[in-house]
């Protein structure tokens, strides 16, 4: 026998419902099916082995008891698929990095203390509930601050991270989970689930930043309904991702396009995209409109009178997506936790939809009609109530509850079903919610940051797929060196450009970010030398902007630092093993402060490190208003007028570290509009190949100078 899971089904759900559910669905016979346990909204099944797959495929996002509910079978499938391997590694690999995840947060809060904690940027200490509200779709919402209103110290805890509240001495243990919902210089607010009940019995509270043990779930139930497909469209689906056949194309049509600043390649890589019947790549390097490809392909795909489901794997990315939706008049609707959507966009929201939804002002008035029934059925009178009175009253306040239920979910599926496109990252889908929905088009935009099973969660509910993204980039983050090793850290984008190669990708080719100088090592390092400037950045430098003095440094689109034979050795911090380097740090603070003397402002400006101990010394160095100071990874998908860059590593061994991965060193050039700086030492640097080209391309600019030219050490 086979167990399957049936889950998020109503607690009272009894066992007969269920044998009529699997029989009325799915044609199981109630005799056919063997043990039953039944979990309060979950139920394992005993069936018959062979009967696992066509049950998944036939319940899953099916209605029971008013709710839809997720299946998913255990065990191997019949007749395995020759791809399941594949399946099952990732399988293993991800709960590798679960594992991870949660090893590194409990060894986090129990190894340092309170403020060593708050200074890795993940945990914030001391806090005091200053006010409590509710919002965000009934959630509970607390505002924490510090003690005498001290401004809170740096902290990676933004807005939308997931976190765990606890007792200030607990350690961030057994704590209640919540959102950061608003994040200002002075105070948090975080939405949990349900009122915290103990607020009486702590002073203060610790905030700490946990794992989506949620995401590793639905990303392990993807995988597994991947492999067990069988005779469907997800099967034929996977067949082309796995190279078992090749994806085809339809003749390409030729419309017109609804943005009429698209350039050429942007118009030919859409038409390429719509023209997929399985699966396309959207190939955009830095700077050059690939988030403005995927909202026309959208766009158009809704004017063929298509459902498109639009993804990616953080947050920021997805309401990049949606906020231009919104401004082009499309019915977009965004999925998952408000507090994890930028204000602005919070009321398109389903949540909030749903919660100004007739339908659901009515099913509170039900509910709290019903409470009150449920009173008087529990209160006591001196009259003795007659026979069987307590049980009905009891009986019409569940009557009237299920009514509410019935009502919501109605609501519920009314907002899902009036938009033409639903935003969500991969990771915030699940059958419970969409049921069985079939989009015709699937997007995934920075699908390169995702790790492989993220994407297959959408995957589900699509019938092609468009991934938007750069593989030459930084790949997805992960935790674990070994799953890195074995494969976690490839996206599905860039094994399929390996896999399948120009034949479903197109490159855009027209950046409007960085002068041309900027560009062109990049350039020529990783797009074949194909990339152009536009015309309105080709030649752009700081001294263009307002109030900026045209001087040496704001004329100059490069600059490259060289401390080689100075003695400006790297150290390691004590506590950790990252890196640092005091006299590059020193370089940078001089650069930065005379560019700001020079009139440009602190917001134009990016400080960046490879190391999280650099970053820390810059900012105790460098505290400037508003001055961005950050890891590279940090910088991804974003952009500023000047960078500036440390490079850290100078050490006799002439080791780098994992600079040796050149995408990091992509990125970090790549966020420069107008002034790319870089300090660095050529001895250490130059041992890797694409590290001396790259100094022989600041020499051939003319814009390599060394710590003993005057201009740079006084």
């Amino acid at each position: 026998m086979a167990l399957i899971h049936i889950e998020s089904f109503p607690r009272q759900t009894t066992k007969a419902e269920l044998l009529n559910f699997l029989n009325s669905v799915a044609g199981m016979e109630r005799q056919r099916v063997g043990r039953i346990d039944l979990l309060g909204g979950k139920a394992i099944l005993e069936v018959p082995d062979g009967w696992q797959t066509r049950l998944v495929q036939a319940l899953d996002g099916q209605p029971l008891g008013g709710r839809r509910v997720r299946v998913w079978a255990e065990g191997p499938a019949e007749d395995e698929d020759p791809g399941a391997n594949h399946f099952e590694r990732l399988a293993r690999l991800l709960e590798m990095e679960s594992q991870a995840e949660a090893r590194e947060a409990a060894e986090r809060g129990k190894q340092l203390s309170a403020a060593e904690a708050e200074r890795t940027g993940n945990t914030l200490v001391n806090l005091l509930i200053a006010d409590e509200d509710s919002g965000l779709g009934g959630r509970h919402i607390l505002q924490l601050t510090k003690r005498n209103r001290a401004p809170l110290p740096w902290t990676r805890l933004g807005v939308g991270s997931p976190v765990v509240l606890s007792p200030n001495q607990g350690k961030g243990e057994d704590g209640q989970r919540g959102v950061v919902y608003e994040r200002t210089d002075g105070f948090l607010r975080v939405a949990l689930a349900s009122m915290l009940e103990d607020t009486d019995e702590h002073e203060t509270w610790r905030l700490d930043l946990s794992s989506d043990e949620v995401a590793g779930q639905r990303q392990q139930v993807a995988l597994q309904r991947a492999r067990l497909a069988k005779a469907d469209r997800m099967a034929e689906l996977r067949d082309v991702l796995l190279g078992r056949r090749p994806p085809e194309f339809d003749i390409e049509r030729d419309e017109p396009a609804l943005d009429p600043g698209l350039n050429d390649t942007q118009r030919d890589t859409v038409r390429f995209a719509l023209s997929a019947r399985d699966v396309a790549l959207i190939h955009g390097p830095p700077g050059t409109g690939k988030t403005t490809a995927v909202v026309e392909l959208i766009r158009r795909a809704i004017r063929r009178g298509e459902k498109v489901l639009a993804c990616a794997p953080s947050n920021l990315a997805v309401d990049n997506i949606f906020e231009r939706l919104l401004a082009a008049g499309e019915r977009a609707v965004r999925l998952g936790h408000p507090a994890r959507v930028m204000a602005d966009l919070r009321p398109h929201t389903l949540d909030l939809l749903v919660d100004e939804h007739q339908d659901v002002r009515l099913a509170r008035k039900l509910v709290k009609e019903a409470m009150g029934l449920f009173r008087q059925a529990d209160r006591y009178t001196r009259a003795r109530p007659l026979p069987g009175a307590r049980q009905e009253t009891r009986q019409e306040a569940r009557t009237l509850l299920a009514d509410a239920r019935r009502l919501e979910a109605q609501a519920v599926e009314h907002v899902l079903d009036t938009a033409d496109v639903l935003c969500a990252t991969t990771t915030a889908l699940y059958s419970e919610l969409l049921g069985r929905r079939r989009f015709d088009l699937g997007v995934i935009d920075e699908a390169c940051q995702s790790t492989e099973p993220g994407c297959w969660v959408p995957l589900q509910w699509c019938n092609r797929v468009v991934l938007a993204g750069d593989h030459c980039q930084l790949p997805p983050t992960v935790v674990n060196p070994e799953a890195a090793s074995e494969g976690l850290g490839v996206s599905l984008f860039e094994r399929l450009m390996t896999l399948h190669g120009p034949s479903i990708s197109r490159l855009l080719t027209v950046q409007y970010r960085m002068h041309r100088a900027i560009m062109a090592f990049s350039s020529r390092e990783l797009y074949e030398d194909k990339l152009q400037a536009d015309p309105s950045v080709c030649e752009h430098v700081l001294a263009g902007l307002p109030g900026v003095a045209a001087t040496d440094a704001t004329q100059s689109p490069l600059e490259f630092i060289d401390t080689a034979g100075a003695g400006f050795d790297e150290e390691v911090e004590p506590d950790g093993e990252s890196r640092f380097n005091r006299q590059e740090a020193a370089i940078v603070c001089r650069k930065v402060r005379g560019l700001l003397d020079h009139g440009v402002t602190p917001e134009d400006i990016a400080v960046i490190a490879p190391y999280a101990a650099q970053v820390r010394l810059l900012r105790e160095q460098l505290a400037v208003p508003n001055l961005e100071i950050d890891s590279v990874d940090g910088f991804q998908g974003r952009e500023k007028e000047a960078v500036v860059m440390s490079l850290v590593r100078s050490n006799p061994q002439a080791e780098i570290g994992f600079l040796q991965d050149v995408r990091r060193m992509n990125v970090a050039m790549t966020r420069a509009r107008r002034k790319l700086l870089l300090v660095g030492d050529s001895a250490t640097l130059s041992a890797h190949p694409f590290y001396r080209r790259m100094i022989e391309y600041f020499e051939s600019c003319n814009a390599y100078r060394t710590v003993w030219e005057e201009d740079v050490t006084t």
